[in-house]
């Protein structure tokens, strides 16, 4: 049977046959389904999930954190994903068989104490979501999000993606049985990351275009086949990424930071997060909200032309380019529930150069912890609002990092050799980075040659070695 025709499988409605239901984040107007490009029939404003259970009342927090807790120490499939195990708060399947899980979340909590030194600021932190199975936070989302498209019968999956997105979309399809198709920019992805999509079995599609001709394509595709769409503005995807937030106040007692910055892209991670940090204030999971505040490359800085330019009324669109190419967005979909959720939490917005993320890479590295570029925009946003004063020294913060170092090894390869700028606006600055560099070494294999090298590093920089 052709992909254009009707079937059972593959409905092209997304049907709430739980307690949650569907609403316009424009005309707030609430519907039982939504269409396939989750978009309200009415304004086509972009539609976000929401339950009448999810109150303080049908929910007192002291018990949904003693739950929560409890699980930790339990062996059920559903208690092991980070992400479920806080179901409470995420819309409920028809049935626990449904779910597609890979030990999802479960991220740690790392302290940076050189970043610390680094920056003056003394509580500092990184949540790192690239320590999930495929190595990004797009894993939290894709669990949930893949799970519904399984309950709905769709034997195909889609994105269009930077990389991130399609590597956890393969796995999660794979894991369930489904297909998945991948539309990426041609030359213009890691190809670590898509190689990730390769070995899960996606049908790899590199098309001549950015990353936003590829997602209007995919819109097409949706409501021509039975095709169900696994990109951001599902909002299924948010609902598991929001439980990022609920495990770092977990991991943080239950104490708002005073700051999470966070990467912007599609700017669906931070509208997850700004959903989640809204939901646990009206449920008395905390007492404050943290400022959300986030940071996107000088190339694809849509987000903040928008908002300083169009004051976050209208989306102002640009030919994206950055080597941090999780970013390297230039309309990004999810633009209107970020401009919410940075005012609601009265956040900021800012944008860093390639130099100043490469730089600030390099640090987050020399923790021994390391991230794909995209996710050092934190550590270098959050030096700009220090700058600024928006952020005080005395304060905590946590870094978002999004993206595991081994994400996009060339860049990293590329930066330690002094490679990273050739022939480029950014290339002069090349030599402020020469002391985060650290080259490998081509030596004759004899003791001594190792031994003179030794002596030359720890004369270079006796902080950094013990010889």
């Amino acid at each position: 049977m052709p992909l254009s025709a009707t079937s059972d499988r593959g409905s092209p409605v997304s049907k709430a046959k739980g307690t949650f239901g569907f609403r316009c984040i424009g005309c707030a107007a609430l519907s039982p389904d939504a269409a396939q490009d989750f978009r309200c029939s009415q304004c086509k404003n972009l539609l976000e999930i929401t339950d009448s259970s999810w109150k303080s009342s049908n929910l007192p927090a002291e018990t949904l954190k003693s739950i929560w807790h409890a699980r930790r120490s339990s062996n059920e499939l559903l208690d092991l994903s980070g992400v479920w195990r806080f179901r409470e708060l995420l819309p409920a399947p028809e049935s626990a068989d449904f779910v597609i899980s890979l030990r999802e979340g479960n991220t740690p909590l790392y302290e940076l104490p050189q970043c610390s030194r680094i920056t003056g600021v003394s509580r500092l932190y990184a949540k790192h979501q690239g320590m999930n199975p495929t190595g990004s936070f797009k894993d939290a989302g894709m669990t949930v999000a893949a799970t519904f498209a399984r309950q709905a019968g769709y034997h195909w999956v889609a994105c269009a993606s930077t990389g991130n997105t399609s590597a956890s979309m393969a796995a999660y399809a794979a894991r369930g049985g489904m297909r998945s198709l991948v539309l990426v920019p041609e030359g213009k992805i890691s190809w670590s990351k898509l190689s990730q999509a390769l070995d899960y079995g996606a049908l790899t599609c590199q098309l001549r275009t950015d990353f936003d001709g590829c997602l209007r394509l995919l819109q097409e595709l949706v409501r021509r086949a039975p095709v169900y769409q696994l990109n951001s503005i599902n909002p299924f995807r948010l609902e598991g990424q929001k439980t990022l937030a609920l495990e770092l106040l977990e991991q943080l007692d239950w104490h708002p930071p005073d700051h999470i910055i966070v990467p912007g892209g599609n700017l669906g991670n931070s509208s997850a997060i700004g959903k989640a940090l809204l939901e646990m204030l009206d449920l008395g999971l905390i007492a404050h909200l943290p400022r959300l505040s986030v940071i996107q490359a000088e190339g694809a800085n849509a987000l903040v032309r928008t908002l300083r330019e169009a004051g976050g009324k209208r989306l102002v669109s640009v030919p994206p380019e950055t080597r941090a190419t999780a970013i390297r967005i230039g309309n990004p979909a999810s633009w209107e529930k970020a401009v919410r959720v940075i005012q609601a939490t009265r956040g900021a917005c800012e944008e860093v150069s390639e130099v100043e993320i490469a730089q600030a890479k390099a640090e987050i590295g020399a923790e021994g912890i390391g991230c794909e570029p995209a996710s050092a925009v934190t550590l270098a946003g959050l030096k700009k609002l220090l700058r600024q004063e928006f952020v005080k020294p005395e304060e905590t913060v946590v870094l978002v990092l999004t993206g595991n170092l081994l994400k996009d090894p060339d860049f990293t390869m590329e930066f330690h050799r002094g490679e990273l700028f050739p022939d480029t606006l950014n290339e002069s600055d090349n030599a402020a980075l020469t002391p985060l560099r650290h080259p490998p070494v081509v030596l004759d294999a004899t003791l001594e040659a190792v031994i003179q090298t030794l002596e030359r590093a720890e004369k270079a920089d006796p902080t950094q070695a013990n010889v």
